[in-house]
């Protein structure tokens, strides 16, 4: 399958090993990964904030990009849930009835990296193999907007060496939320609190998700209590395979 990567705005500049690690889950799989170049911000945040009339230039964009592929994949249930259920419903408000049409389209081959291995390829052994003590955190987007549901944890079940930990309070919000954590900052930071208490009690030593956003957001809090638990998105713990004996 000729698929393109959404690599996501925090992914690109901050966090491209998650990137690498998507490609590399998907090429393992045999399918042929391209990532278009034309590709910005999928406009998410812009929408979220109320700048529709910039967000609609970001979407208009991003649909030409991804013309023609037979899906888009992204390691972010964040962006995935802003081009199913926002992009379509933008451009129609706008007036833009040939935009919303494509928008739709679109929103049909897109999907979070967990949903496109377990529901589309039916894939839940991708040959990882992760010696970790891990626990997982449901992201909002992926578990509410998307609907992934049990997908991230059929893969991580299946990954040969791992130990996996059930978070308490699992599907409570990590408190970031984009712009919610600039804006509400002491109600995020409690909320991290909570989701940090959880992590701690399981004795993990990893802690991994379907977004990079919650993972930084997460791993922050963890980072400035020394607690010695590091963050891994989800397509990093897929991607990786036994040590080679020379």
């Amino acid at each position: 399958m000729r698929v393109a990567l959404l690599v996501t705005c925090l992914v690109d500049g901050m966090f491209p090993d998650v990137g690498q690690a998507t490609v590399a889950v998907l090429e393992r799989l045999g399918h042929q990964v391209e990532v278009p170049l034309a590709q910005t911000c999928c406009g998410q945040m812009h929408i979220n904030t109320g700048y529709r009339r910039d967000a609609l230039r970001l979407v208009r964009r991003t649909v030409a990009a991804f013309e023609g592929y037979e899906a888009v994949v992204a390691p972010s249930g964040s962006c995935v849930g802003s081009v199913r259920h926002q992009y379509a419903g933008l451009a129609a408000a706008r007036g833009d009835t040939g935009l919303a049409a494509a928008a739709t389209d679109l929103a049909a081959r897109t999907f979070e990296l967990s949903e496109f291995l377990v529901n589309v390829l039916g894939v839940t052994d991708v040959g990882a193999h992760y010696p970790h003590r891990v626990t997982y955190h449901p992201t909002c987007h992926s578990l509410r907007m998307l609907g992934v549901g049990e997908a991230p944890l059929r893969l991580l079940r299946a990954v040969r060496g791992i130990q996996l930990e059930e978070l308490p309070a699992a599907e409570s919000c990590c408190g970031f939320g984009g712009t919610f954590a600039l804006k509400n900052p002491d109600t995020s930071t409690a909320m991290l609190t909570d989701k940090i208490r959880g992590i701690l009690d399981t004795r993990a030593e990893i802690i991994t998700a379907g977004d990079s956003s919650c993972l930084m957001h997460i791993g922050g809090g963890l980072s400035r209590l020394r607690a010695g638990v590091r963050p891994v998105h989800l397509a990093e713990i897929l991607a990786s395979e036994p040590a080679k004996v020379a």
